[in-house]
């Protein structure tokens, strides 16, 4: 008798399924037909189909991943009116999170001149000490060279001689500083605590990771004695000691809605962060974010919270806008396939109705500064708009500019013989989320400082460091595709043909027929 049970059960239960299915289409066929009006325009755009269905889903867990150039920020501003217009959710009961301060400038602006919402959108680090100081802790934000006064203090204490040893080693002494900061910062990204140094000690022999991280662990400590002394935080410590409040059930806002931009970007303290929200205040999660452009790991960013994002957070609904406004689809096929080459991305196929034979360009010179200031005033003919540099290092544009360029702090580059030429020049990090009429890649020579990068982690990173790589230049492979299609037309890369990048030999040898190879400008 039990047998037939479980077969009727199992039965009805299929027939339940297949109802909530039918529904299911009729209320989503039914709630675009409803949102209609309100997603026709979004900042002056009609959002696509898949922008529409993203927004309209409203399961407790929720990605969309998006492409490069394929209306991310929209779908956001969308998501939020859809909320307050569509589902009555107050403008209080919202909380938006993005990466970076020019982010959230960005958002605040679109969602305040063309709606007038005031809403809490906040960094990260904002959110935190906003926790905090609500919380009736009043704390100060530390100086970012406190850490490296630290240092200093340390070493001259312990080590005879170490100015005479500064004056004739500083390189190695700044690289050696440079090192201890980083795992100092990714130790406290993860969330450890002071006994974790005796994990990673334990087993040990005496050897130079040993040496490392007695003398971290003693700095570390002398550093959160400093910050202590003084009533102040970090940025790793203001996430740290935000978790700990709403884990501690202290005072938090009841959101019912947590948007984060730039999800890719997670690290595990910032994933904890959220988990506690939602476990405070029952808020349904709506995340985006690329895996492509996945470029921060040396600041604690963790992939695998992304890519098995309901391993972290339970049942979600994982949906993907993969129309690409930006670039052509010719160039957008060529960024695809060559991110692919990495194991772990997930996979997804952009598309788009822009149509340009050619759009990657390569540009090879025997005089470089010659070549560049020939390309740059070309385009500019041709154009008549800005022009975007993109390097892989921060002084990768004195290689290329003369004495008639002068670089400015936000980036703006001046041809002082024509100030009417509109140029950026930008790290290929920071132009992450720009976009430009056309771009120019330099630095793509076949070295150490070349792109990519040959210069490899210290291994003692690896205690603190969450390995994500499985493909050579896996994170450099991520990051020559965000400099790839920060472009509404052309990508021009400027090559040494004695010295080509191995990324411009890779794409030679796979997608020549639609690159154009430019031997000598005139």
């Amino acid at each position: 008798m039990n047998r037939y049970i479980s077969k009727y059960e199992i039965k009805n239960n299929n027939l339940n399924k297949l109802k909530v299915k039918i529904n299911n289409k009729k209320f989503i066929k039914q709630e675009l037909k409803n949102s209609k009006i309100l997603l026709d325009n979004i900042n002056g755009y009609s959002l696509d189909v898949k922008q529409r269905l993203a927004i309209i889903t409203n399961e407790d867990n929720n990605l969309i991943i998006a492409g490069a150039g394929s209306g991310k920020t929209l779908t956001i501003v969308g998501k939020i009116r859809y909320l307050i217009e569509r589902l009555n959710v107050s403008k209080e009961e919202i909380l938006c999170i993005s990466f970076t301060n020019d982010s959230v400038n960005s958002l605040k602006c679109a969602l305040s001149k063309n709606y007038n919402y005031d809403l809490d959108i906040f960094t990260f680090h904002k959110l935190a000490l906003n926790i905090i100081r609500s919380n009736n802790l009043d704390v100060k934000i530390a100086h970012q060279y406190d850490l490296e006064y630290i240092i200093d203090e340390f070493f001259y204490s312990n080590v005879p001689n170490l100015k005479i040893l500064k004056k004739e080693n500083i390189n190695k002494y700044i690289h050696f500083k440079n090192l201890i900061i980083t795992f100092i910062n990714l130790f406290k990204s993860n969330n450890y605590k002071y006994d974790k140094f005796d994990e990673f000690l334990d087993g040990l022999k005496y050897c130079d990771d040993y040496i490392f991280i007695k003398v971290v662990r003693q700095i570390y400590l002398e550093y959160q004695a400093e910050l202590k002394s003084k009533n102040e935080v970090d940025f790793n410590d203001m996430i740290n000691n935000a978790i700990n409040i709403v884990k501690n059930d202290g005072y938090i806002k009841q959101y019912k809605y947590i948007i984060i931009d730039e999800y890719q970007d997670t690290s595990l303290t910032k994933y904890e962060l959220i988990k506690e929200i939602k476990r405070k205040t029952k808020a349904k999660l709506f995340a985006v974010g690329d895996d492509f452009q996945s470029i921060y790991r040396f600041t604690g960013c963790n992939l695998d919270i992304f890519l098995n994002f309901d391993k972290y957070y339970g049942f979600s609904k994982i949906m993907k806008i993969e129309n690409t406004y930006r670039n052509s689809r010719e160039l957008i096929n060529i960024a695809g396939k060559f991110i692919m080459k990495n194991k772990k991305q997930m996979r997804k196929r952009l598309r788009s109705n822009k149509r340009l034979y050619k759009p990657l360009k390569i540009v090879y010179f025997k005089n470089q500064k010659s070549t560049f200031l020939k390309l740059l005033l070309k385009l500019y003919d041709e154009y008549k708009s800005s022009i975007l540099i993109l390097g892989r290092n921060n002084k990768d544009i004195y290689n290329v500019i003369d004495d008639n360029f002068k670089l400015m702090d936000d980036g703006k580059l001046i041809y002082t013989k024509n100030n009417y030429i509109h140029i950026r020049y930008l790290t290929m990090h920071k132009s992450k989320g720009l976009e430009d009429e056309n771009v120019i890649i330099i630095n793509l020579q076949n070295n150490n400082l070349g792109f990519p990068s040959k210069i490899e982690s210290n291994k003692v990173l690896h205690y603190v460091l969450h390995e994500n790589d499985y493909y050579p230049y896996e994170e450099e492979r991520r990051l020559f595709y965000v400099a790839l299609t920060r472009t509404k037309n052309n990508v021009y890369l400027l090559v040494n043909k004695d010295n080509p990048s191995i990324f411009v030999k890779e794409l030679i040898k796979n997608y020549r027929l639609n690159i154009q190879i430019i031997n000598e400008l005139l």
